[in-house]
């Protein structure tokens, strides 16, 4: 079994992942220039040259940039739903080869098994993603990466699909009493950060990782740090606070500045 993760960058200036199984390799989400997206890949020993797919979450520019640059990639498949695809559609001069999905759905992608789930933020139907590999077999165990990153809180449907997941991507954007204390940002982008189709604070990525009942998670990467209004120190204090709460699964922060993060083998893992 082959399931290897490793994100490339996360934070508002642009994310994405690379995730690579025995026969494909695919990122999450392309908020980068496709230049940089190749830059990054190479640090990795990639390239786009070598990517089969682009699974986006939402259009947002932090996530949907590298689609611009895509035109001398045509190989590369683009997934998104419909709302997602032809709000991201609006903003190129060329057409990338679609290949449209309905949220809520598991379809297969080589061999990639993959749901994508509704999440609340304010674009038209973002999702996160819970990506499935492998067999059953003591040689072929069977791993999965959940995605959650841009929402405003946890409902229920997503609690209950990320708790499954060997590895757990989940946003931790933004500590409240920085934000409050923000010069440069106004109050209605504090309200909208802070609103139900936001952005989870720390306070509220705690919560949840102590509130989900039986989770699967061997690791879990702690993401989309504000550059601003959080701090990869103030994150990892907070959080050590989970084995007090008898959370014993291993836990990294994505640096919002110094890119990329760790690489990660799920079979060993």
């Amino acid at each position: 079994m082959c399931l290897q993760f490793r994100i490339l960058g996360s934070s508002s200036s642009g994310n994405a992942a690379l995730l690579t199984t025995a026969g494909c390799k695919v990122l999450i989400d392309a908020g980068f220039s496709a230049r940089k997206l190749d830059q990054l890949l190479g640090q990795c020993g990639e390239s786009l040259a070598g990517i089969d797919a682009i699974f986006l979450t939402h259009e947002h520019s932090d996530h949907a940039a590298g689609l611009k640059g895509l035109r001398r990639h045509p190989h590369i498949k683009v997934f998104a739903n419909h709302e997602t695809m032809q709000a991201a559609q609006t903003r190129l001069n060329h057409r990338p080869p679609w290949q449209v999905f309905e949220t809520g759905r598991t379809f297969a992608f080589h061999d990639l098994e993959v749901t994508a789930f509704s999440v609340p933020h304010d674009a038209y139907d973002p999702v996160g993603y819970f990506f499935e590999s492998g067999g059953d077999t003591l040689f072929s165990p069977r791993r999965s990466v959940a995605w959650a990153t841009d929402l405003g809180y946890i409902p229920a449907n997503v609690s209950e699909k990320i708790r499954h997941a060997d590895l757990l991507v989940l946003e931790a954007n933004h500590d409240t009493e920085m934000l409050e204390r923000d010069e440069r940002r106004p109050w209605s982008l504090k309200q909208r950060i802070l609103g139900r189709h936001g952005h989870l604070s720390n306070d509220a990525a705690f919560e949840l990782l102590c509130g989900v009942e039986s989770p699967r998670w061997r690791h879990v990467c702690l993401a989309h740090l504000s550059r601003d209004c959080n701090d990869v120190g103030l994150v990892e204090r907070h959080f050590a606070g989970l084995r007090s709460r008898g959370r014993s699964f291993g836990l990294s922060v994505i640096d919002p500045v110094n890119g990329i993060g760790p690489a990660y083998d799920l079979a060993t893992l």
